[in-house]
C-alpha cells in the first residue's frame, strides 16, 4: 500500500518497537527532532490522520500513547528472533548440528538491510544494530552447516556475510574455511587474494596473521603451486610478528616482506 512520508516514519517506528506502547511526545520528539515540541506533535497528529484504512488498522492510537495493533505481523519480528537463536549459544538447537530448516531462505532474509536509504538518527541506529546482529547470525550458520558437511549452503551464508560487510574479518575466514571444508583450495585462495587486495587498497593494511596461515598452511600440505601466497620472510630475530603477506597485482608474486607504508598511514 502507498503510505505518505510522514506517515510511513510513524508506521516503521512503530514496528521496530515491538509492540511497545510508545508515548505520544517520544514519537513526535524522534521522528521530528527539529520541529518544536508543538510543531512535532502537530505532525504527528497529521501523519496519523494521513494513514488509509490498512494503516489505521495496523495501530491502536489513544491520547497518550501510540502502538502497534494486536493482530500486526511485522516480518522483521520473525527474523530477528530466528537471528537471535542462532547466536545464543543457551538456545536449544534445532535439527541436527544445530541447523535449522531452510537454511538457504535464512541466508536470505538475513542477506536484507533495514530500511535503506533512511538517514534518520532513529533508523541509522537500528539498521546498525540490525547489520551487526545478522553479520553474526549469519556466519554462525556458515559454521554450523560446514560442520554439517553442507558445504555449499555454508559457502552461500559466507558469502551473504562477506557481501555485507566485505572487511569484516571474522566473515571473510568463515568463507575462506568453508572453500576449503569443501575441497576447493583455489576458491579459498582466490577469496583470501580478493580480502587482502581490498584490505589493502582500503585501510592499507595487511591480512589478519592466522587467515594468511591457514591458506598458506593448506597449500603447503596439498603439494599445491600457490603463486597468490608465499612463505612470509622476517628479519632476524623478529620473531612471529614480522609474518604477513602482501597482495600485488595478479600475474606477479606476492613477496614475504613489509610493504611500504600505505599513504596517510603512521610510518
Amino acid at each position: 500500500m502507498t503510505v505518505p512520508v510522514g506517515s510511513e516514519k510513524v508506521l516503521a517506528f512503530l514496528a521496530l518497537r515491538c509492540r511497545a506502547a510508545v508515548p505520544r511526545p517520544l514519537v513526535a520528539g524522534t521522528l521530528w527532532p527539529e520541529a518544536s515540541e508543538r510543531c512535532a506533535h502537530a505532525d504527528l497528529r497529521a501523519a496519523l490522520a494521513r494513514l488509509n484504512h490498512r494503516g489505521r488498522q495496523a495501530l491502536d492510537v489513544t491520547a497518550a500513547e501510540v502502538r502497534l495493533a494486536p493482530g500486526t505481523s511485522v516480518d522483521l519480528h520473525h527474523v530477528r528472533r530466528t537471528a537471535q537463536l542462532l547466536v545464543d549459544p543457551t538456545a536449544e538447537p534445532v535439527g541436527a548440528a544445530g541447523v535449522p530448516g531452510a537454511p538457504l531462505e535464512i541466508v536470505r532474509v538475513l542477506s536484507a538491510e533495514l530500511l535503506p536509504g533512511w538517514y534518520e538518527d532513529w533508523a541509522l541506529s537500528e539498521a546498525e544494530e540490525w547489520r551487526q546482529l545478522r553479520l553474526h547470525a549469519l556466519e554462525t550458520l556458515a559454521g554450523r552447516l560446514r560442520t554439517a558437511g553442507r558445504y555449499a549452503e555454508a559457502i552461500a551464508a559466507a558469502q551473504a556475510a562477506v557481501h555485507a560487510e566485505p572487511l569484516r574479518e571474522s566473515g571473510q575466514t568463515c568463507l575462506v574455511l568453508a572453500h576449503l571444508s569443501d575441497g576447493n583450495l583455489s576458491e579459498a585462495l582466490n577469496a583470501f587474494t580478493r580480502y587482502a587486495r581490498r584490505l589493502r587498497d582500503e585501510l592499507g593494511l595487511d591480512p589478519p596473521e592466522h587467515l594468511y596461515r591457514l591458506v598458506s598452511g593448506c597449500a603447503r600440505a596439498s603439494g599445491t603451486a600457490t603463486p597468490g601466497v608465499s612463505a612470509a620472510r622476517e628479519p632476524p630475530g623478529a620473531g612471529s610478528r614480522g609474518r604477513h603477506a602482501t597482495v600485488t597485482p595478479a600475474g606477479e608474486e606476492w613477496q614475504g616482506q613489509r610493504p611500504a607504508p600505505y599513504p596517510g598511514r603512521a610510518r
